[in-house]
C-alpha cells in the first residue's frame, strides 16, 4: 500500500516532534512540554491511517484503541511513585510483544507473496522480520520477569539452576539457526517457533539478575524494544516507526551504558554475575550489631546548629511518600541560613531519575539537586549528612570490600561528613543484600521509623527550637 505524499509529510512532522520530545525530556524544566509534544505526535500518528488507508476490521481496531487508552490512563493516574519502574517494565514489554506479533502477521503476508510467481522478498526484509520476532519476544518475556521481581510476585534474588548457561546458550544458538532458516525459506511455523524460543531466551536472560541490578535490565530491554520497533518500521515501510524505534533504541543503549558506568561494572557482569556469585542478591538478614540511635529532638539540635547539610534520598523516601515533608524540613532549615543540597546518585531508587522525579513532584528547586560527581567533594565540608531511605548508594563496601556485590560501584561519600544521620525503618540491609558498615561508625546516628512519620517528628522538633 502506497502512502500519499501528504500523509508522509505528516509522518515526517510527527518524527520531528518525537525528536523534540526527546530533547525536552533531557531537562526538568522542559520535560513536561517534551512529554506533551511526544504524546500529541503519537496520537496523530495513530489516527492518520484512518484518513488515507482502506482499513479492515475498523470496529475491532477502535475497540482495541479504547481498551488501550482506558488502561493507559488508569495506570498513569493510579500508579504510585514507588511502582513507576514496574509500569515502565510493563509498557516496555507490551511494546516488544506488539512488535513481535506485527512481525508474525507480516511474515504471513510474506509467505503468501513468496508462493506467488514473480514475487521475491528481499533477504534484508526477512532478516528484519526475524530480528523483530526474536528480540521482541525476548523483550516481552524479560520485561514480565522484571515486573514480577519488582512487584515481589517472585523472589528478587537471582534464580539459577545447574546447567542454566548451557540451556541459555543452546536457546540462543537455536534462535540464530532458526533466523537463518527463516531468511532462506520463510514459513509460518519457523516464525512461531522462533517467537517461542525468544520467550525462553528472555526468561533465561533475566532470571539470574537480582536485587539492585533489575533497573539496569529494564533499561537494556527498553533498548531492545526500540530496536524491534525500528526493524518493524522497515518491514512495514513506515518511516515514523523507523525513526521512533531508533530514538528509543539509541537512548536506551546510552542509558544502559551510563548505568553500567554508574554501577562500576560491565554489562556482562551485571547480567551474568550471578552465575559466578557476583550479582546483587536482593533480600538479606537484619543485623543485630549494636548501633547508636537518637530521637527527633536530639537530631533536630544537630541540624539546627549545622551550617552545611547534605541530604541523600533513596527508595525508602519514595515508599513512605515523604518527599513533601522532607522539602518542608529543608525550607525551614534554609530560612535559618543553613545551606542544604540533595545528593542524587545515578541509580538511587529503582530506576534512573527516580529521585529527581520524586523530588520534583514536591516542588523541590532543581538547583538543590546535585549529581554525584558534582557534590561528592562537598561531603567532607558537610556538618551533617541526612540519609533518608537510601543504603547501597552510601555503602563503603563498594570501595573497601573486594568481592562484595556492589564492589566498584561509585558511591556518595556520606562517610566523609562530620555527622551522619541515617533514617531507616529497620536494620535490614539494602537491595543489594549486604550490611552497610557506615551504620556502625561512631559518627553515625540512626533514626528508626517510617520516613514520613519520622520526618514529621523531626520537622516539629526543628520548628520548636
Amino acid at each position: 500500500m502506497s502512502i500519499p505524499v501528504w500523509a508522509q509529510l505528516v509522518y515526517l512532522a510527527a518524527a520531528v516532534c518525537f525528536i523534540l520530545a526527546l530533547k525536552g525530556l533531557s531537562g526538568p524544566k522542559t520535560a513536561r512540554t517534551g512529554n506533551l509534544i511526544g504524546a500529541v505526535a503519537a496520537v496523530v500518528a495513530c489516527a492518520l491511517p484512518f484518513f488515507y488507508a482502506d482499513l479492515d476490521h475498523v470496529p475491532l481496531i477502535l475497540a482495541a484503541v479504547a481498551v488501550g487508552t482506558a488502561g493507559g490512563v488508569y495506570g498513569a493516574r493510579t500508579v504510585q511513585m514507588t511502582q513507576m519502574p514496574q509500569m515502565v517494565a510493563l509498557f516496555n514489554g507490551v511494546g516488544g510483544g506488539a512488535a513481535a506479533l506485527v512481525a508474525l502477521i507480516e511474515l504471513h503476508e510474506i509467505v503468501e507473496l513468496s508462493s506467488a510467481p514473480g514475487h521475491d522478498v528481499g533477504w534484508f526484509t526477512l532478516l528484519a522480520t526475524a530480528f523483530t520476532i526474536l528480540v521482541g519476544s525476548v523483550s516481552f518475556a524479560g520485561s514480565v520477569v522484571t515486573f514480577a521481581k519488582l512487584q515481589e510476585l517472585m523472589t528478587a534474588r537471582p534464580v539459577v539452576f545447574p546447567g542454566l548457561p548451557v540451556v541459555f546458550g543452546a536457546a540462543l544458538i537455536g534462535s540464530v539457526v532458526l533466523s537463518v532458516l527463516l531468511i532462506r525459506e520463510p514459513t509460518m511455523w519457523l516464525g512461531v517457533v522462533l517467537g517461542l524460543l525468544g520467550l525462553l531466551v528472555g526468561l533465561l536472560l533475566v532470571l539470574p539478575v537480582g536485587g539492585a541490578d533489575v533497573p539496569f535490565v529494564i533499561s537494556l530491554l527498553n533498548a531492545f524494544t526500540g530496536l524491534t520497533v525500528a526493524a518493524g518500521g522497515y518491514v512495514l515501510s513506515n518511516t515514523l516507526l523507523l525513526v521512533a524505534g531508533t530514538l528509543v533504541g539509541a537512548s536506551g543503549t546510552f542509558l544502559t551504558l551510563l548505568m553500567a558506568n554508574a554501577m562500576g561494572r560491565s554489562v556482562s557482569n551485571i547480567m551474568f554475575g550471578a552465575l559466578k556469585g557476583g550479582s546483587t542478591l536482593g533480600s538479606g538478614v537484619a543485623s543485630d550489631r549494636p548501633v547508636k540511635s537518637a530521637n527527633a529532638e536530639d537530631i533536630a539540635i544537630l541540624l539546627a546548629y549545622a551550617e552545611r547539610v547534605i541530604i541523600v534520598p533513596g527508595y525508602g523516601l519514595a515508599v513512605a511518600q515523604a518527599q513533601h515533608t522532607l522539602r518542608e524540613l529543608v525550607d525551614v532549615l534554609g530560612e535559618r541560613g543553613i545551606e542544604v543540597d540533595y545528593a542524587i546518585h545515578p541509580v538511587a531508587g529503582r530506576m534512573p531519575g527516580h529521585m529527581n522525579v520524586l523530588l520534583a513532584e514536591a516542588q523541590v528547586p532543581y538547583e538543590q539537586l546535585k549529581e554525584m560527581d558534582d557534590i561528592n567533594g562537598d561531603f567532607k565540608n558537610a556538618d551533617v549528612c541526612l540519609v533518608v531511605g537510601a543504603n547501597d548508594v552510601v555503602n563503603p563496601a563498594a570501595k573497601t570490600t573486594p568481592g562484595a556485590p556492589i564492589y566498584g560501584m561509585p558511591i556518595l561519600n556520606a562517610d566523609e561528613a562530620k555527622q551522619v544521620i541515617f533514617m531507616k525503618r529497620s536494620m535490614r540491609p539494602g537491595f543489594a543484600g549486604i550490611e552497610n558498615e557506615l551504620l556502625f561508625e561512631p559518627t553515625t546516628t540512626l533514626f528508626f521509623g517510617d520516613a514520613k512519620e519520622s520526618l514529621g517528628k523531626l520537622l516539629n522538633a526543628v520548628k520548636a527550637l
